[in-house]
């Protein structure tokens, strides 16, 4: 699709989307802090999102038919790999180092990482801008990780955390390169219903296993209002002003708010929940937003949150 220039309103819908987005990383912190485990905010969020998409193919009586089974099995591994391990890994990361960091990691790791397994993949040739940018990113993702200090005894929980976090661009590297095809082959609002149902039912498994489904019965109102929040806000309408705007205005319009998103999440994190960002922190931050500009200029990233 072409690119169109972006109007007030437009704009003014991306910027509400960047917010439920960026914000979702705290309002997590916020679940965590109720009692809720990363596993059960992961199941409530996307098992209520999936019977919220259900609803709306509901009146797409076509859409479930538009499918066909041997597509199915690559559903599945877009389901695992992009909501069922990667937001149980996120929400983990969030609880065990910082809901900051991990907006920082994870939204700006992931198109790089996307940009090299793609050349590795494509047989494509990095430039040397983009070979550049993936050393400053790397340089970047070393002082958010360290925050000015190798020396992590007494702080296993952090480490642990960042480790943790680290696998989500891998995962949503899986998730896109594997996802790139289905989604020009059908609608990728319809692709989206079928993995958050999919990931969805696949979290319930583990929720098991960590007898965390009784939660539900124990929840707070703030643990409720945080869950609807991020089935809400976050997946269904979320992804509603996702598609409505990039069909209006062209994929690489709308792709650069998502850029604002670690900044959006650092604002709600000091403001909400009172985490600090060290001066590391924040020059990694930049550093690894400097290196995926000069890697992803072109490139048109799927989204998560």
């Amino acid at each position: 699709m072409a690119t169109k220039p972006i109007g007030l309103f437009h704009a003014f819908l991306m910027v509400v989307l960047i917010t439920f987005w960026g914000s979702s990383f705290v309002v997590v912190k916020i679940a965590l802090r109720e009692g809720l485990t990363p596993i059960a905010i992961a199941t409530f969020r996307f098992l209520i999102a999936g019977g919220l998409f259900s609803i709306v193919l509901l009146g797409k009586k076509q859409s479930y038919r538009s499918v066909k089974k041997k597509d199915l099995p690559t559903l599945l591994l877009l389901a695992l790999s992009g909501i069922t391990f990667f937001f149980t890994a996120q929400y983990t990361g969030i609880q065990l180092a910082s809901a900051a960091i991990a907006a920082i990691l994870v939204c700006l790791l992931s198109p790089i990482l996307i940009t090299v397994f793609s050349a590795r993949i494509f047989r494509e040739r990095l430039t040397r801008r983009q070979v550049l940018g993936i050393i400053v990113a790397a340089a970047g993702t070393l002082a958010v990780i360290t925050s000015g200090t190798l020396n992590f005894q007494g702080n296993e929980r952090f480490l642990l955390g960042i480790l943790i976090l680290l696998s989500t661009p891998i995962l949503w590297t899986v998730y896109s390169l594997f996802g790139k095809k289905v989604m020009e082959k059908y609608d990728p609002f319809i692709i989206v219903a079928y993995v958050t149902m999919l990931g969805g039912v696949s979290l319930v498994p583990f929720s098991l296993a960590e007898d965390s489904l009784q939660q539900i019965l124990a929840m707070s109102l703030n643990g409720w209002l945080a869950v609807l929040f991020l089935s809400t806000t976050c997946s269904l309408l979320g992804y509603y002003i996702w598609f409505y705007v990039m069909n209006q205005v062209g994929a690489a319009v709308t792709s650069t708010f998502l850029f604002a998103e670690p900044l959006v999440t650092v604002l709600f994190a000091v403001t909400f929940v009172g985490e600090e960002i060290t001066s590391f922190v924040v020059a990694g931050g930049l550093l690894i937003f400097t290196g995926v500009f000069l890697v992803t200029r072109a490139r048109k990233p799927m989204k998560q949150a």
